[in-house]
């Protein structure tokens, strides 16, 4: 058999603030995992693992507000996402599962490997965190 040929790309895209940075992000992550996200379900993770948790009614509110969007939509994305196990509940808290959560403060470059084989169907696996302490 051929040995299978790598093909290097590099993309480089701008974004304005950590949501975008975010939004971005997990958006990549529901392409390579066919989840099938919807724009709202990312716009909630990405705000959810800024924000550290959806638990509180501030929280909520100023989601709604910048998303202009309802408490109960929020509910139905929750509830939705936890089955999936994007969101978690920790000591009472909805947050976004901590093996994809990252530090959206910073510059981000992903490292992806699409390989011939098995395919994965569990989000968390391949993932592999490295921070760059420069």
């Amino acid at each position: 058999m051929e040995p299978t040929k790598i093909v290097v790309q590099k993309l480089k895209k701008d974004v304005s603030n950590d949501i975008e940075l975010a939004m971005l992000y997990y958006s990549v992550l529901s392409s390579i995992n066919n989840l099938n996200l919807t724009e709202r379900e990312i716009q909630l993770i990405s705000f959810t693992a800024i924000k550290g948790n959806i638990t509180y009614a501030n929280a909520r509110e100023e989601f709604c507000k910048l998303y202009n969007t309802t408490s109960p939509t929020i509910n139905n994305i929750i509830s939705k996402l936890k089955k999936i196990g994007i969101f978690i509940k920790d000591n009472g808290k909805v947050k976004v599962n901590p093996i994809i959560v990252i530090d959206f403060k910073k510059d981000l470059i992903l490292d992806i490997k699409l390989v011939h084989g098995k395919a994965n169907v569990n989000v968390s696996e391949g993932m592999d965190h490295q921070e760059d302490v420069h």
